[in-house]
């Protein structure tokens, strides 16, 4: 049963009860209750609106979405460059397979834990929602001394990019840009990877399943999942890749047929289920469930260090009707396994930096058809394509029709940036040590931002956040004031 609307409301009033900073924290209550899954903002674009224009500021809303409101300058700080406060409204929208919810509906359940808020069974949207309640706390404090200030949140961040791959080059008036969409307190980030997504589909034809025939259900849970940018490093098992291994064996030893394979969700998340449906001669059967019994165990061991949580299913089914013909399941399986997944190339130049990556996202079958998504991400435009090459090439191999996406490109670092050394002494005065200052190979706004607006002088950062884009999605309470402080001094400084 759902929860009911009051009762969600109920559940987010008691979670954020008592902290601080109180407003920004409210505005963050309000924004869990909003449904804002990426390409479906249209409920989160009308409510930002609105609250500008009931606030009585200067509001734009552009055809796409994106949202635009500016606020004059506080006494004194009139004559200052105006800055641009940019944050996106969409979220990653992932939740436990076990957990009863709706994305284009429910409210987001938050469940406070030992200084740390998260969701109840799903991702809980601070990526990037504690960004768009930051800035709606510091455009409704007239108290605060600030320059002129323009409030830029995006649509569509998550999946795409649209929002602000779509911005007119003439909207925005700021000189300097605070991007909120960083995950780690103590860091400014000021260069992020470029990014494409390659989806491969391969065509199948259903026959019937053949006679004397025992069907399995095998199923990969209780993976960590992730950033396919942020986390891409850490050792992480893919769904996909794990199941595929079994389900390769099985073909090649046990004359497995494959029914059903779905795995993954988003492009920019690592994989943390996947199942599948098989049918396997009865005499094999005994064999199969031996051989994939072994398998598991063996991968469980493999990744016991960085995937403590993963599980294998591995039990007998009902008996699908159809099953997919054997040449398109040879090509499916051996694609998969061939498929590069995890870090392509370390940086030169950066110590201990992803330069480039590649992400096996999902499968999906559809329409006689299975579906592979993919990304790809580097902060070398030649490398990044390149990596897109290399998964097109892998699969047009097995007969499969292969498409890119325009992508979007990186954000070079300016290590002389001027709101980089305020936000350093601001740190410096504030917590009494240095900032890290650093390039992400995640993906940024700020690249495309950048692009429209070459002269923008940029920065990222925000609290900490660790599991984002899973239902492990957490944010660390201390951090969120610590971020609150730091960029109302640095809005104080911008003078």
């Amino acid at each position: 049963m759902k929860a009911s609307k009051s009762t969600s409301a109920a559940a987010a009033t008691n979670a954020l009860q008592g902290l601080q900073p109180e407003r920004l924290w409210h505005w963050f209550g309000e924004i869990l209750r909003i449904p804002r899954p990426s390409k479906h903002e249209e409920r989160i674009s009308a409510w930002l609106a609105a609250w500008g224009k009931d606030h009585g500021l200067e509001t734009q809303r552009d055809k796409l979405g994106n949202i635009l409101i500016r606020k004059p300058a506080s006494q004194g700080y009139e004559q200052s460059a105006s800055v641009c406060l940019q944050a996106h409204m969409d979220m990653v929208c992932e939740k436990n397979s076990d957990k009863r919810f709706d994305f284009l509906t429910d409210a987001i359940q938050p469940v406070l834990k030992e200084g740390w808020l998260g969701a109840d069974g799903t991702t809980l949207g601070a990526d990037d929602g504690i960004g768009v309640a930051t800035i709606l706390a510091i455009l409704e404090d007239d108290t605060l001394p600030h320059p002129p200030l323009e409030a830029l949140i995006t649509v569509d961040e998550e999946t795409g990019l649209t929002g602000a791959a779509g911005l007119s080059r003439h909207w925005l008036k700021s000189e300097i840009m605070l991007n909120f969409d960083d995950e780690d307190e103590g860091e400014y980030c000021i260069g992020c990877a470029g990014g494409i997504d390659t989806t491969a589909e391969i065509a199948y034809t259903p026959q019937p399943t053949p006679a004397h025939h025992k069907a399995f259900l095998l199923k990969v849970s209780g993976l960590q999942g992730g950033h396919s940018g942020d986390d891409i490093n850490r050792g992480r098992g893919c769904a996909i890749k794990l199941l595929n291994r079994i389900l390769w064996e099985g073909a090649c030893t046990q004359q497995m047929r494959l029914a059903r394979f779905e795995g993954g969700n988003l492009r920019n998340a690592i994989a943390r289920e996947a199942e599948a449906v098989v049918a396997v001669p009865e005499a094999g059967a005994r064999a199969f469930k031996t051989m994939a019994t072994r398998m598991a165990k063996e991968m469980v061991f493999e990744l016991r260090s960085t995937e403590p949580g993963l599980e294998f299913e591995i039990r007998e089914w009902q008996m699908p009707s159809v099953v997919v013909d054997p040449s398109s399941q040879e090509r499916l399986l051996g694609a998969l396994y061939a498929c590069a997944h995890g870090v392509l190339a370390m940086s030169r130049e950066i110590p201990n930096f992803v330069e480039t990556s590649t992400n096996l996202a999902s499968v999906k079958m559809a329409d006689g058809c299975f579906r592979i998504a993919t990304s790809q991400r580097s902060s070398s435009e030649s490398a990044k394509h390149a990596a897109a090459s290399k998964i097109e090439a892998t699969f047009r191999l097995a007969g499969a029709r292969v498409s890119h996406s325009d992508g979007y490109p990186g954000w070079t670092p300016n290590p002389d940036s001027r709101v980089l050394q305020v936000g350093i002494e601001v740190y410096r005065r504030l917590y009494g040590k240095e900032p890290v200052v650093r390039a992400i190979h995640a993906g940024l706004e700020c690249g495309l931002i950048g692009q429209k607006y070459p002269q923008m002088d940029m920065i990222s950062y925000g609290p900490t956040m660790r599991g984002v884009h899973s239902p492990d999605e957490r944010i660390e309470i201390r951090t969120v004031e610590m971020f609150w402080q730091q960029t109302l001094e640095i809005l104080k400084q911008l003078k």
